[in-house]
């Protein structure tokens, strides 16, 4: 049956609409998302006292909270930086992180509804995490990210992608490394190397990679580093054939949080330097993000497709992402899987820059 969110206005918002319990008698998800209207006249959209006590309830709020606006909402900001996304139809360079510009507002809300409905579990527990860890240190986050995402391994919606997707044999081992690295004085070059899987950020790949990385982290000679991708994509995420095939969750947890690529490139920060091209898929731009300078091809383009799978972002993308663009836009590609081209990813911050 489709999902149709019901729609609130600020004042209702305020009124406690929102505040009904997230789960039904039977343990399901109940409504998980719920939209607000704030365009020009829709009743409380222009009244400061009306915003302020909404913004109150949306902080406290379960659900998802998708603002729609119509025109410039500068007076609604107090409300809008507590809402998940707000999309509008007013696109410039002003145009605040907690916004994303559409063409069709109704069509953006049809589409994030769709989604949500898809998997609902998936889309709340990602906007705990992405609410709870804004305010945590980098490693604390990754943290909270990663006991989420072993939770969702667990769960039904992720089991009922497993189950569509089917049986799948084991990725073959590279026949090269998977991973090189080249030095010239104080400059090391990293570059993922397994073309034939697009790069694919598997239990290899990574622990290559974070090989390569340690090396740079554990040696202060190395002032700059380059992490690239050879073939015609950077890394198209994690190795699929792979998913699922963990069956302890707690040691998966550790593995992503102590045995991951993400923190590595965090600690180096503004020594390290990453070119992406081609697809950029899940932790082909979550651990990118971390770095201090991304550089992008124009072909480059960016996707998050882990909440379709019943799942989160989990190598480190509900931390890096956000601190670049937003927790507002992040929600927005993390449960749409919309992709992003390089330029708006530049207008965004995504990437520093294009060549």
């Amino acid at each position: 049956m489709e999902f149709h969110p019901p729609r609130i206005t600020a004042r209702q918002l305020a009124g406690g609409a929102a505040d009904a319990p997230l789960l039904d008698d039977c343990g399901a998800v109940d409504t998980p998302m719920m939209v607000v209207d704030l365009s020009p006249g829709a009743e409380g959209s222009d009244d400061a006292a009306v915003l302020a006590a909404a913004a109150r309830r949306a902080r406290a709020a379960d659900r998802i909270l998708v603002g729609v606006s119509g025109g410039r909402p500068d007076a609604r900001a107090v409300l809008t930086d507590e809402l998940d996304v707000t999309y509008s139809d007013h696109v410039d360079s002003r145009t605040p992180r907690c916004e994303v510009a559409v063409p069709d507002v109704d069509r953006a809300v049809d589409e994030l509804a769709a989604r949500v409905s898809a998997n609902p579990q998936a889309a709340v527990v990602l906007r705990q995490v992405l609410r709870s860890s804004g305010g945590l240190d980098t490693r604390a986050a990754v943290d909270v990210e990663s006991l989420a995402y072993s939770t969702l391994l667990g769960g039904p919606e992720f089991g009922r992608w497993l189950g569509e997707r089917g049986d799948r044999p084991p990725p073959p081992a590279p026949d090269r490394e998977p991973v090189l690295m080249s030095r010239d004085g104080d400059r090391l070059r990293i570059t993922l190397n397994w073309p034939e899987r697009r790069n694919a950020y598997g239990a290899r790949l990574r622990d290559a990679l974070t090989s390569a990385l340690s090396v740079a982290t554990s040696d202060p000679s190395i002032t700059e580093v380059v992490l690239d991708g050879a073939g015609p994509a950077f890394c198209a995420g994690g190795d699929l054939d792979e998913f699922g095939t963990t069956p302890d969750l707690a040691l998966a947890h550790l593995i992503r949080t102590r045995a991951g690529a993400g923190l590595l490139v965090h600690e180096l920060g503004d020594r390290i330097e990453v070119h992406v091209h081609g697809a950029c898929v899940g932790g082909g731009i979550e651990i990118p993000a971390f770095a201090g300078r991304v550089v992008a091809s124009t072909d480059a383009w960016f996707r998050l497709p882990e909440v379709e799978m019943g799942l989160i972002p989990g190598a480190g993308g509900t931390v890096s992402i956000p601190r670049r663009i937003g927790r507002w836009r992040a929600m927005h590609l993390f449960v749409t899987g919309a992709r992003l081209d390089s330029y708006t990813a530049l207008d965004w911050g995504l990437v520093d820059a294009i060549h």
